[in-house]
Order: structure tokens, then sequence, then C-alpha cells
């Protein structure tokens, strides 16, 4: 165990801890408790999907809760191994593989639930991933977390503004995305760090519904089915299936 550290989810595995030491405490199962009331607590015959897995602690719980299938997905070989590792010591049968958020359309299926959970934030094209997300591995459920920075107010959003509107960017409580330019926490993975406003356009405009928002930083949500009305294969390139929808044909 000491030989795959250091960990950054302390695990339990048969009454040893894999980082008793966190400087976050008992991480994640302190931040687990403030969300875990919101997931389904049986799982039966459901199949799950956590992208970026680290070493496997949300995966493992979502077993815990009796799903069918677990796949665990990272782009970090050392967090697999911890997770393949605590997989096997726990008699888990969750299968871990190394996958990218980005090359998600290559699993050719939709999961019941999938966990993005302290992902986008490391992210160059965070929005690029919630749109592959919708588009090929949510099936029901979105169970998403990420860094907040900035107001915890959401103010309205109007249906569009006009050009010369200016003062509605110096709102604290508008939808923004703070970008990163070398490091953050002295993590240089660290690249854009919504507001709650910013979080939440996101998920909207990807294609989802917000139900809950169950602690500060969580947030569970619904695919939203969006019938487009463009055929216009350009636009959909930078063009969201929620903008599309409503253009004039």
């Amino acid at each position: 165990m000491r030989a795959l550290g250091p960990w950054f989810h302390n695990i339990d595995l048969h009454g040893v801890q894999t980082a008793p030491d966190h400087f976050l405490g008992d991480y994640p199962t302190a931040h687990w408790k403030t969300f875990e009331h919101a997931i389904p607590r049986d799982l039966q015959g459901r199949t799950v999907l956590d992208v970026g897995c680290n070493a496997g602690f949300f995966s493992l719980e979502m077993k815990r809760r009796g799903a069918e299938r677990v796949l665990g997905i990272d782009s970090d070989e050392r967090y697999l191994a911890q997770a393949r590792f605590a997989g096997e010591v726990l008699g888990s049968g969750i299968e871990f593989r190394r996958m990218t958020v980005y090359e998600v359309g290559a699993l050719g299926e939709r999961f019941d639930l999938v966990l993005f959970l302290g992902v986008l934030y490391h992210l160059r094209h965070p929005l690029l991933a919630l749109d592959l997300l919708h588009e090929h591995v949510v099936g029901d459920l979105l169970v998403f977390q990420t860094m907040l920075r900035g107001a915890q107010e959401v103010g309205p959003i109007e249906p569009d503004y006009p050009f010369s509107e200016q003062t509605v960017f110096d709102r604290p409580d508008f939808p923004r995305l703070h970008f990163i330019e070398k490091k953050y926490a002295g993590d240089p993975t660290n690249w854009w760090i919504p507001n709650r406003a910013g979080a939440e356009a996101m998920l909207r405009s990807a294609g989802f519904t917000i139900t809950d928002h169950p602690a500060p930083e969580v947030f569970v949500c619904r695919r939203a089915v969006l019938a487009s009305k463009d055929d216009d294969p350009a636009l959909h390139v930078e063009l969201s299936p929620v903008r599309l929808v409503g253009r004039a044909c």
C-alpha cells in the first residue's frame, strides 16, 4: 500500500487507512457525508460511471449501494493502480480503466448514474467535457461537484442583452469562469474555477436540469433530451443543444 502512495483518497482497507494524515482530514469520507443522501441508497440493477475516479472511493461507495456495474476512469495511472489495489482488497469487482473525459464517447454506452466530482477545474476545456458527458454517457443522473470561487448568489439572467450592455458583467452574481494562468493552491492543473452562477449556467448549457443542490459545491442533475432545430453541422460545433433549440431555420 505504501509503495502506491501518496494517496489522495483515505480509504478504509479492513481497518488500515490509506491516507490517515490527509491535510483535509478524513477525506473524502467527510465530504461524502454532506451529499450522500442525495444519491439513491439502493442502486441494484443500475450502472455507474465514475469520471476522474482517483483511488476509487466513490466507485466503492456506489458498489456498496448495490450497483450492478461500476466503471471508474481516470487519466492518471498512479491513481488507477491505487483504485485497483483497493478494489482487490475489498473484493469490489469494479472495473478501472485509463481514459480521459474527452474520450468517453469510445465507451459506446450510457450509464444510469454518472459521477463527475472534482474534475471540472482541472480541465482546459471544461464546457466541452460537460457536452461530451451529455452526448455520450449520461443516461439519467449526473452528480457534479466543482470547486467554486466568487459570489454564491445566483442572479436573474435575461435571454439576451444589447451590445451596448456592459454593467451586467460587473455583477458578482453573473455567471463567471475564472481562468488560472499559472497555479492555484500550488497545483498547475487548476485551470478554470466558476462561481456558483457560472457552474449552474454551464450545466444548463450542456443540457442538464439541476434537481438538487445538497452541498455548497455539489449539484444533482438529470439529462434533458433536447431536439435540435438546426441542421447546419458548423453550428453544432460552437452552439450547445440549448442554443440550437428555437433558432429560426
